[in-house]
Formats: structure tokens, C-alpha cells, sequence
């Protein structure tokens, strides 16, 4: 990484998808079908028939900090997101670390969803014909990396308007789906939002629920994903805001209302089970039971929802390498753009090589791509969770330092400090060290526990490249903080 001139190459296809793209973009990040069978259920092992609960909690950090992330859209539209917002925010070297762990966790999305959809079609082909599991699982999970690459390559346009047909099916299938279960229900209660039916040992009470919310934030990851796509949306400025906050409202929404259904359906004395009911694919027999050979449509809802959340994944991924090669903190190659498709090629490529290598690595590990699954969203969550902290900081002390004439105290000072309070304990929990500062805070089990040490060692490895790239090339963490459309605006009105 020299500090020679960069090859002239085209930009990402500018103004090429509208509000709609933009907000599905979001919503299939989230994987609302994938996320409701498979991330949220996961938090069952210790919420348990306070998993709802569980999805209150998430639902409002998250709604803080996307509030936060449209207040920072308005001023800083970058295909570098997260880390413009705290590079100007805070400091350029806390947007290099927003965005090593950034590009860490987001290219993470894609495998830890082949993951589920290999789980899924493979349970499913074994249930049905017999066929073997441990030999199917990672036969789909390779299909399902070759769709979403080729979708990738082919550009945005294409990549976001999959996205939006398939997020709208996945919705619908288990909207009708959960007021179904409510209707047929016998222990529809409210007391499911409330600690009473934690009841797992070790777990009970407060400290359970949020333990369960480490995976329900989890569920809830991808609401910001819009952000990385500001250089290809029309009107960034309100377009990014819109989507970011109308997502997390809406799937939140959506996240309650089918958590809240098979917790009364399967009964919530008896949640902590759930996970492991109809061999470790709940949802499926609750369709089963629910509406016989119908479960067909929530069988394809699930596996849509892995290949949406994966294409949406890997959009935010490889725009972040993008935006980073194209700074030099990552290898310049990765800021190449096709000359047809307008796509990062390059980091497109190198997300299929991370996809493949990752999910039949680590499901072959445990030998459980399920398993896989809930070790790569554990870290996924607590790098994420770690950044919405930063990101809401940012707001507030952007909005002070550079906006000071819009400041307004409850919109750039509570919401942001607000956010930051709702995020502590789940993140204490997924780095394992919350029983040491709050007493109603365990530490999560093996192998989830080997999270913090993961996260430790990637944070190391960046902390020393910072220290590097703070001696040797200084220029490069301040482009951290660059606004490339107000650069090329400004190119674009000056005098020849």
C-alpha cells in the first residue's frame, strides 16, 4: 500500500436505487424470517419464556441509535458509514477502529447465513427423503455463496431489487403466520414481557433477559446497512435517515409480534425447549402444526431470508472494503469497480472467498453449521454493539462540535446518551465480563464464551496497525472522515 497515485477508476453508480432499495436494503440485512427461526431463538437458552422481553429491550437501543445514524446521514452520506460518523465525530483514530472492526464483522454476515441456509435445506431434505445431513449442509451453503456473488457482480441495481422481492415474501409468510399461532393459542399473557417466566438456571430474572438480548440485538443487526450504500442512493441525505429508522421500527415491530406468537403458542413455562423443538427447527414445526403441508412457504420464507440477508450482507461488506481500499487502509485493489457494473468487483470476490472459507470451516469445526451460526453472530454482536456505542457518542459530539447551530439537547444529547446506557449490559454479556462490573449480569457458556478472546486478538492486530499507520502515514486515518459526494460536488462546480 504505496503512496503512489491511484489508477483512475470509475465510481460506484451514483443515484441508482430510490428509497425503496435503500430501506429493503436494511430489512434484508436483518433477515426477518432468518433472524425470527433461528438468531432470536437462540436467546431462548436463557430468556426463555421472556424472550419477548428480550426483543423490548433490543428494539429500543437499536431505534436510539438509528435515530442517532439518520441525524449523522443528513450531513456525512459516505459508503463508509459507520466509521465518517465517528472518524468526524469523535476522532480519526476511533473511525479506523470503528472501521477494522466494521470490516471485521460485516463480511461475517454472509457465511454465518449459508450457514443456516445449508441448516435449513439440508434438515429439511433429510427429514423428507432421507437424505444425509452432514453431506447436503454444505453443498447449499456453497450454492447459496455462489447466488449471492453473482448477484454482488452484477451490480447494485440488480443486488437491491432481489433484495426487495424477497424481503417482501419472507414478511408476509410469517405475519400470517404468528397472528395464526396468537389465534390458536392457549396461554396468550402479557406476563411474557415482563421477568417471570425466566426461568433458566443460572439465568433467572433480569439477567436472563438479557443474556436472551444478545442475540435479539443480534436479530436486530442490519437496520444500519443502508448507510454503506449513500454513494449509489438518490438523495442520501434523507433517503439513508428514512431507511435506518422506518427498518427498525418496522421489523421491530414484526420481531415482537412473532416472538410474542410462538411464545404463547409453544407455551412459556416451557420456552427454554423451544430451541430444540422439531430437531433444532422450531419454526418449521410450528408450521407443521399450524397449517400441515403449508409449512412449505415458511420452509422457503426461512431460506429466502438466509439468501436476502447474505446479498444484503455482502452489499454492506463489500462497499466497506471498497470504501476503505480506496483510503489505503485495506489494499488498493479492493477500490476497483467494474467497468460495466459499477460493482466492487474485487471485494466482491474476496467476500465469496471469506464466505466459503468461513461457513464450511466453522460448521465443519463443530460439526453443526447451527452451531457455527450462533459462535459467528455472537461475535458479529458484540463488535456491532460495541460500534452503536460509538456511533451515538458520535452524534452527540458532532452535533456540538461542527452542527452546534442544529443541536438540539433531547435529539443529540439524551437519545445518543440514552443509547449508550441500553447497549452496556448486552455488550458486557457477549464479551464475557459483565458478572464482574453488574452482579445480575453471567457470563455465557461455552463455546460462546470464546467471543472476548476473538475479539480481543482482532483488536490487538488493529491497534497495532494504527500505531503504524499513525507514524507512517498519518494522511490516510484522516481520509477516515472524507465525504466523497461533497468532494465531487465540489470538483464538479469548480471552473476549467
Amino acid at each position: 500500500m504505496d503512496d503512489a497515485p491511484e489508477p483512475s477508476s470509475p465510481g460506484l453508480a451514483r443515484e441508482a436505487i430510490g428509497l425503496r432499495e435503500v430501506f429493503f436494503q436494511s430489512v434484508t440485512h436483518m433477515a426477518p424470517a432468518a433472524a425470527v427461526a433461528f438468531s432470536i431463538i437462540v436467546g431462548a437458552n436463557f430468556a426463555a419464556g421472556a424472550l419477548p422481553l428480550s426483543v423490548i429491550f433490543a428494539l429500543v437501543g437499536c431505534l436510539l441509535v438509528a435515530l442517532s445514524i439518520g441525524q449523522l446521514a443528513k450531513h456525512l452520506p459516505s459508503a463508509g458509514g459507520f466509521y465518517t460518523y465517528t472518524s468526524r465525530g469523535l476522532h480519526p483514530y476511533v473511525g479506523f477502529l470503528v472501521a477494522w472492526g466494521y470490516a471485521f464483522v460485516e463480511p461475517l454476515i454472509a457465511p454465518a447465513l449459508y450457514l443456516i441456509f445449508g441448516n435449513v435445506v439440508a434438515g429439511t431434505l433429510q427429514e423428507q427423503y432421507g437424505w444425509r445431513f452432514s453431506l447436503w449442509w454444505w453443498i447449499a451453503a456453497l450454492a447459496a455463496a455462489v447466488a449471492v456473488f453473482l448477484l454482488g457482480y452484477f451490480g447494485i441495481q440488480l443486488s437491491a431489487r432481489i433484495g426487495t422481492l424477497l424481503g417482501v415474501f419472507e414478511i408476509v409468510v410469517f405475519t400470517l403466520l404468528a397472528f395464526w399461532l396468537i389465534t390458536k393459542a392457549d396461554h396468550n399473557t402479557l406476563s411474557v414481557f415482563g421477568t417471570k417466566f425466566a426461568t433458566v438456571q443460572g439465568f433467572t430474572g433480569i439477567s436472563g433477559v438479557i443474556a436472551g438480548s444478545v442475540y435479539t440485538i443480534l436479530a436486530f443487526i442490519g437496520f444500519e446497512a443502508a448507510a454503506p450504500l449513500a454513494e449509489e442512493a438518490k438523495d442520501p441525505r434523507r433517503t439513508i435517515g428514512r431507511a435506518v429508522v422506518f427498518s427498525c421500527i418496522g421489523i421491530g415491530a414484526f420481531y415482537v409480534l412473532t416472538t410474542y406468537a410462538a411464545t404463547a403458542f409453544f407455551g412459556p413455562a416451557r420456552f427454554a425447549a423451544f430451541p430444540g423443538f422439531h430437531a433444532g427447527n422450531p419454526w418449521d414445526g410450528l408450521a407443521r402444526m399450524a397449517w400441515g403441508a403449508g409449512w412449505v412457504l415458511v420452509f422457503l420464507a426461512i431460506a429466502n431470508s438466509a439468501i436476502a440477508n447474505s446479498n444484503a450482507g455482502s452489499n454492506a461488506a463489500t462497499r466497506t472494503l471498497f470504501s476503505m481500499g480506496r483510503i489505503r487502509l485495506l489494499p488498493r485493489a479492493l477500490a476497483q469497480i467494474h467497468p460495466r457494473w459499477r460493482s466492487p468487483y474485487v471485494a466482491v470476490w474476496v467476500q465469496l472467498v471469506i464466505g466459503v472459507g468461513v461457513s464450511l470451516w466453522l460448521g465443519g469445526q463443530y460439526n453443526s453449521p447451527f452451531i457455527g451460526f450462533a459462535i459467528l453472530g455472537t461475535i458479529i454482536g458484540a463488535v456491532v454493539i460495541a460500534i452503536y456505542m460509538a456511533v451515538n457518542l458520535s452524534c452527540l459530539v458532532y452535533y456540538w462540535r461542527e452542527q452546534r447551530s442544529e443541536f438540539n439537547w433531547f435529539l443529540h444529547g439524551v437519545i445518543p446518551l440514552a443509547g449508550i446506557a441500553a447497549f452496556v449490559p448486552a455488550f458486557l454479556v457477549a464479551i464475557g465480563i459483565g458478572g464482574s462490573v453488574f452482579s445480575f449480569i453471567n457470563r455465557l457458556p461455552y463455546p460462546f464464551s470464546v467471543v472476548g478472546p476473538v475479539v480481543g486478538i482482532v483488536y490487538a492486530i488493529g491497534i497495532a496497525y494504527l500505531i503504524y499507520l499513525a507514524v507512517k502515514a498519518p494522511d490516510r486515518l484522516k481520509d477516515t472522515g472524507k465525504v466523497f459526494i461533497e468532494e465531487e460536488a465540489v470538483e464538479a462546480a469548480a471552473p476549467v
